[in-house]
């Protein structure tokens, strides 16, 4: 499949669940460590009973832009296709918005940021 991907996104979360991806995309993604410098991961709760029902959880992870030198969020680039690029845009609640990024390792990959900061303006 990974000949098929046209996209390359991070994943900080809950997207890189087995039982999520599963059930978002039907199978399991192909995956390699990388980290989002420049951001801190925080935590928010959410309310749709979709996500909540394929993540088993309400609490999710959120990366905000942080000031702090050395400051990284962990996580995985997944490849995937244009269909699973939407359903995963599905997926995402309001408080998250796709956005390209610049990853550790160089490479540039669609990411999931908080759609606001944490004084409600918008990122």
């Amino acid at each position: 499949m990974l000949d098929q991907a046209a996209h390359q996104l991070f994943s900080y979360g809950t997207l890189q669940l087995p039982e999520v991806q599963l059930a978002r995309f039907g199978r399991l993604l192909e995956a390699r460590p990388d980290a989002l410098p420049g951001f801190r991961l925080t935590w928010i709760s959410i309310t749709d009973p979709e996500v909540i029902a394929a993540s088993g959880t309400d609490r999710h992870p959120l990366v905000v832009a942080s000031s702090e030198d050395g400051d990284a969020v962990e996580g995985s680039v997944l490849a995937i296709t244009e269909a699973e690029l939407a359903a995963a845009d599905d997926y995402e609640v309001d408080d998250y918005v796709r956005t390209e990024v610049a990853l550790r390792s160089g490479a540039k990959a669609w990411a999931y940021l908080a759609a606001s900061t944490p004084d409600g303006a918008a990122a």
